[in-house]
């Protein structure tokens, strides 16, 4: 657990990022759901990873999520017809037209239904067992590193990334890195931007944790020219400079 920690803070240090890293691990059996961790009640998926990467520890299981989409995403429980259908999304003025909505339900991915028992969601700086998933909410810019390190691991390999900009946390960036065991980043969606802390200028993405040490050494490996060259602008500073020596050329009163 030792090396999961050290990454994680070295991750976070490298990019500033502002709350941890999150490993979530998908609970199968009752009785290997960790006793003495909070159990939420009464919370959205979203709700639980914005506890964890503000260094909680919390269990979510089919008794206490309170969003029927990330229940039927997560199999606690089946999707309401409601939305299946797309009516409820076009009650919430997310679509106009219940066949946009009901698509956009079709096409999510989701686990079997009654086999996940809980998810276990903390902060990989105490992670006490290693998770099956890692997911990051930050400003953008610091996600597309992650993004960068990851092509780096895959050999250069494109990012594609599905969205429906609907379940961004409980879809886009944990289950499907988990079923498809690939890197996935989203752009937020309405409901986690609602119920949420998550700030306008911050993201979510989400990958396999077997990827997590790989993806942390990459990091490092950009830290040492690519991120301070970029976060240095140079390339800005230059075009100023260009400009303002051709104003200072062309200035008839200089």
């Amino acid at each position: 657990m030792k090396n999961i920690q050290q990454n994680s803070e070295k991750v976070k240090q490298i990019l500033g990022l502002i709350t941890s890293l999150v490993g979530v691990k998908f609970v199968f059996k009752e009785n290997e759901i960790p006793e003495k961790v909070e159990k939420l009640s009464g919370h959205r998926y979203c709700q639980a990873l914005m506890k964890a990467r503000h260094a909680q520890h919390v269990i979510l299981n089919a008794e206490g999520i309170a969003c029927p989409a990330a229940a039927a995403a997560f199999g606690f429980k089946p999707l309401p017809e409601g939305l299946k259908t797309g009516k409820g999304l076009v009650g919430f003025g997310i679509v106009n037209q219940e066949k946009t909505g009901k698509a956009m339900f079709e096409g999510m991915t989701t686990l079997m239904q009654g086999k996940l028992k809980a998810l276990y969601l903390f902060p990989l700086e105490t992670a006490e067992i290693e998770p099956d998933i890692v997911v990051v909410e930050d400003e953008t810019e610091k996600l597309m590193w992650f993004a960068l390190a990851n092509l780096n691991v895959k050999g250069g390999q494109r990012v594609e990334s599905s969205t429906a900009i609907l379940q961004a946390t409980c879809v886009d960036a944990t289950t499907i890195p988990y079923i498809q065991q690939k890197f996935n980043m989203s752009m937020g969606c309405y409901g986690c931007r609602d119920a949420t802390d998550i700030c306008p200028n911050e993201t979510v993405l989400g990958f396999p944790f077997q990827d997590f040490n790989a993806i942390a050494e990459s990091i490092e490996f950009l830290s040492q020219k690519a991120i301070p060259n970029s976060r240095g602008k140079n390339a800005l500073a230059m075009l100023k400079r260009k400009e303002a020596e051709y104003i200072s050329k062309t200035d008839p009163f200089n």
